[in-house]
């Protein structure tokens, strides 16, 4: 086991880090931007180095300042988390150069994955169904155009090499696909440095359910079941449950083990996710792979027992995965709502601020992983997530209640935050039934 591990992130994300190294016994060096030098959550940390100014380009995302951060501490292996560098191969690759144990993937899987032209061709050569589409990423409007009328409207633009809703656009016609080409290109090359663009017959009404997965370099790979995260407003996902809810359990035996022989066609480890669209018929198709811990890990934590940071760290660390499948379970219903800094009542405009009010939520099945608090000032530089809220109870019944009275027990403020919709959802019949697609929100809450 590592003695000392940099947790190269900021956040829930990075106190949740934290707290599995404690748990192991392994001493966790924090990093911080001058933004967060003051959070309350770093004093958990066994030592922390300041790494640049408020902006995430000379801090957080800075390949070079985290690596000279991690060779004076003196660490043995650098924790991503989610978002940032996480899905970086540069950055991995930059680890092992400097003998340094990248908590994730190899640097190859994350190559051959983090591409998602890439990953459909691995996902044909692994016999998992994908939606029809451009076999490579298209060179110009005038090819997009061709692909649509192939595959026929409405089409979905991707970027390659994107993420978390940027750079896709969906397309109803020529006109309309001409435009947000444009858009899409311009906005994946502001956001990844890579302009790449593919294009997707667009799935009507779709379930997004996704598979998360473990495994080890030895080629041992488990999944840990689904989760469903139908419920988002512009690619972004505001709720996740497991199990999903209407989908069959053959479709769900299917999904797992597709996701499980994509993975092991890709020689992958460490934690990962493989994304899905589920349509009205219970067809699914492959969509991505994300190369990491996700944001909504502990869904998966609560229905199976499992930690999934600790994994990572252990199998990072070169111990073996021990897991069977027959033995990981999946017990109850688990659900998760993100809570945003964020004013659902004008277009979900960011709102920074200090929080003076604070009530956290609590009783029989209640988590909350979240590194906010009375005090503590949500910074305008970064994402707007302060907290995850989630329950985990015998049926899905029992845990809608139990979200439904957590979310009116838990108080922010003055700052505004997602909860008011969350509340909203929970209260919504056909949310009640399971009877929701990734469109669910925009048409019952005119979220665009």
């Amino acid at each position: 086991m590592f003695t000392r591990i940099l947790v190269a992130n900021r956040g829930e994300i990075a106190l949740r880090i934290i707290r599995a190294c404690r748990d192991l016994g392994v001493q966790a060096i924090a990093i911080c931007s001058k933004a967060d030098r003051d959070a309350a959550y770093l004093n958990l940390a066994h030592d922390v180095i300041c790494i640049g100014p408020e902006s995430s380009a000379q801090s957080y995302l800075s390949a070079a300042a985290i690596i000279s951060a991690a060779e004076i501490a003196d660490v043995q292996a650098i924790h991503p988390g989610y978002g940032f560098l996480a899905e970086n191969a540069r950055f991995a690759q930059m680890c092992r150069d400097c003998r340094i144990e990248f908590i994730g993937p190899s640097v190859e899987s994350m190559g051959a994955l983090g591409d998602k032209v890439a990953a459909r061709k691995l996902a044909k050569q692994a016999k998992v169904p994908t939606v029809p589409g451009s076999q490579g990423a298209v060179e110009n409007e005038d090819e997009a155009v061709a692909m649509a009328e192939k595959v026929g409207y409405p089409v979905m633009i991707k970027a390659a090499a994107g993420g978390g809703g940027r750079g896709m656009r969906a397309a109803h016609n020529e006109a309309t696909l001409r435009t947000f080409f444009r858009q899409a290109r311009a906005e994946a090359e502001a956001a990844f440095k890579d302009g790449s663009l593919y294009i997707e017959k667009l799935i009507e009404r779709p379930r997004h359910v996704e598979v998360q997965l473990l495994g080890d370099p030895r080629g041992n790979i488990v999944h840990l079941w689904e989760r469903d995260c139908s419920l988002q407003r512009r690619h972004q996902k505001l709720v996740e449950e497991s199990p999903s809810p209407h989908i069959s359990p053959r479709t769900r035996r299917k999904l797992c083990e597709a996701a499980v022989r994509l993975a092991r066609t890709a020689g992958y480890y460490s934690a990962g996710t493989c994304e899905f669209l589920v349509d009205q018929e219970e067809n699914f198709y492959f969509i991505e792979v994300n190369a990491r811990i996700q944001v909504e890990h502990p869904v998966s934590e609560l229905v199976t027992g499992l930690d999934l940071v600790q994994w990572q760290i252990r199998i990072a660390a070169g111990e073996p995965l021990k897991l069977k499948q027959e033995d990981i379970p999946q017990f109850g219903h688990a659900i998760e709502c993100r809570i945003n800094a964020e004013d659902p009542d004008n277009g979900f405009r960011p709102s920074p601020g200090k929080i003076t009010e604070f009530v956290a939520p609590g009783g029989p099945g209640v988590r909350l992983d979240t590194h906010a608090h009375a005090g503590y000032t949500v910074s305008p530089y970064y994402d707007s997530l302060i907290a995850k809220l989630l329950v985990h109870r015998a049926s899905r019944g029992e845990a809608i209640a139990a979200m439904s009275r957590a979310l009116g027990e838990f108080v922010i403020g003055p700052i505004k935050t997602t909860i008011p919709i969350h509340r909203a959802i929970f209260e919504h019949p056909d949310f009640m039934r399971g009877d929701v697609d990734t469109g669910f929100v925009e048409r019952a809450f005119n979220q665009g």
